[in-house]
């Protein structure tokens, strides 16, 4: 694996983010067709509607099904990186930074990572320039 770095630390995979993705579009797009052109045939209105309700419901699992592991890996980081601020001064975390920013420190290495932190609230640094300011990039190959 190369060396991680802000240019190439997101990570997309082919079959789900763009395959899946495109199957679930293509075929919600179908079923609205298929929907419009059964308006006026009252016996098989329900079976279209149906397969538009279907569609949504796996756009929806689709979107959850990454958001809601992102957001436990999220507390899991913001956890992590207080213990990590705490270790290497002595001060818990400053309760003003917010889990966007705290996700983007992670990326610190020890070196910069207290200053980098106050930096961000005193500067108000979203997170991606939070990780164009690291140094020295401490790679996460674990993130979801």
């Amino acid at each position: 694996m190369a060396q991680q770095t802000y240019s190439n630390h997101r990570r997309l995979t082919l079959g789900f983010h763009g395959i899946l993705f495109l199957i679930i579009v293509l075929t919600f797009i179908g079923s609205l067709v298929n929907l419009f052109t059964h308006l006026g045939d009252h016996s098989a209105l329900y079976g279209a509607a149906l397969l538009v309700a279907v569609n949504v419901a796996l756009l929806l699992i689709f979107y959850y099904m990454r958001s809601f592991p992102l957001k436990a890996q999220d507390r899991a980081i913001r956890a992590e990186e207080a213990l990590r601020h705490y270790i290497l001064t002595g001060k818990p975390i400053d309760p003003r930074l917010s889990i966007r920013q705290i996700v983007g420190l992670r990326f610190a290495a020890d070196d910069e990572f207290a200053e980098l932190a106050q930096r961000a609230v005193a500067e108000n640094l979203g997170e991606g320039d939070i990780k164009k300011a690291i140094r020295n990039w401490r790679p996460d190959t674990y993130r979801v």
